[in-house]
């Protein structure tokens, strides 16, 4: 006796059964998708949205809105303060970025390799991290306080000294964070591409330019969206350690919008400047990815 195999379903059977696969499918991973999207909207989309329309008003904080536009936007250019705050918030940016990247990659080439001695360096290297931003700007605070600290900054006597402890706050507190993104890109790369190297005859700086850094791209346009992104935003260490002084040369663009917000009592100047901001911020960060991440 032969047992016939059941007949398979033809073509015009089988689609819509795809169909409603499919179908299920878009609807179970919208359903997982929903909490995020719900967060994302009433968390960003919405406060976004609310700003726009903030920045297109008149008003007071304590007093009803009225509607302005483009005037919030207009009167930025007669700011004196904003374009102090502008030039040093690039400066500042510029310095940043250059010596964070090269410290953090630094840090990553010495920790890329296993071993005892690598796991604690690297493990040092990462703490400051764990403690707070805000926590570690009260700590640089007390440490270069010309009444107790034990190292006597004249942060707010001199604007030299009052940026200086901004950057080494900075360097401090998130080298070793970026350490860790490099790292990773580091040991991505296979080591069978640097043997190749070396069989070739390749030195270690050849390797390092023709073989680390263009495998790297991506992770190296990460950390510097990160790092570019962060200190265009900056606002904790400089209100803490110098309040924006001396005379107002460490003002960052984020300390205007508070003031703006809720020193001078305009909520829409103070989202004017934040939807600029956040222009800026949005075509530097493009321009920055399509720069870093295209192919050699």
């Amino acid at each position: 006796m032969t047992l016939l195999a059941p007949p398979r379903p033809t073509v015009r059977e089988a689609l819509p059964a795809r169909r409603g696969f499919r179908r299920r499918s878009r609807w179970i991973g919208a359903l997982y998708a929903a909490p995020t999207a719900f967060v994302v909207g009433l968390f960003f989309v919405v406060p976004l949205g609310l700003v726009a329309w903030m920045s297109l008003h008149r008003w007071p904080l304590l007093a009803p809105p009225t509607m302005n536009a483009p005037a919030n936007f207009a009167g930025l250019s007669d700011d004196d303060l904003l374009r102090t705050a502008v030039w040093f918030t690039l400066k500042y940016t510029v310095v940043v970025t250059v010596l964070l990247f090269a410290l953090s990659f630094g840090l990553a080439l010495i920790v890329q390799h296993s071993g005892r001695l690598v796991t604690i360096l690297r493990t040092a290297y990462f703490l400051p991290a764990a403690v707070g931003f805000a926590s570690a700007s009260l700590l640089f605070l007390g440490l270069l306080s010309d009444e107790i600290g034990p190292i006597n900054g004249h942060v707010s006597g001199s604007p030299a000294n009052a940026l200086g402890a901004a950057v080494g706050l900075v360097l401090w507190r998130f080298a070793g964070f970026n350490m860790l993104i490099l790292l990773t890109g580091l040991q991505a790369i296979p080591t069978e591409v640097y043997e190749a190297a070396r069989l070739d005859g390749a030195s270690a700086w050849q390797a390092f330019r023709n073989i680390t850094v263009p495998l790297m791209r991506t992770t190296i346009a990460l950390v510097l969206t990160l790092m570019v992104t962060g200190s265009l935003l900056a606002f904790d260490q400089f209100w803490i350690l110098t309040r924006g002084g001396p005379d107002n040369s460490t003002t960052s663009l984020v300390m205007v919008i508070y003031r703006k917000a809720f020193i001078e009592l305009d909520l829409g100047s103070a989202a004017a400047v934040s939807v600029v901001l956040l222009a800026v911020l949005v075509v530097l960060n493009a321009v920055q990815l399509t720069v870093l991440r295209r192919r050699s």
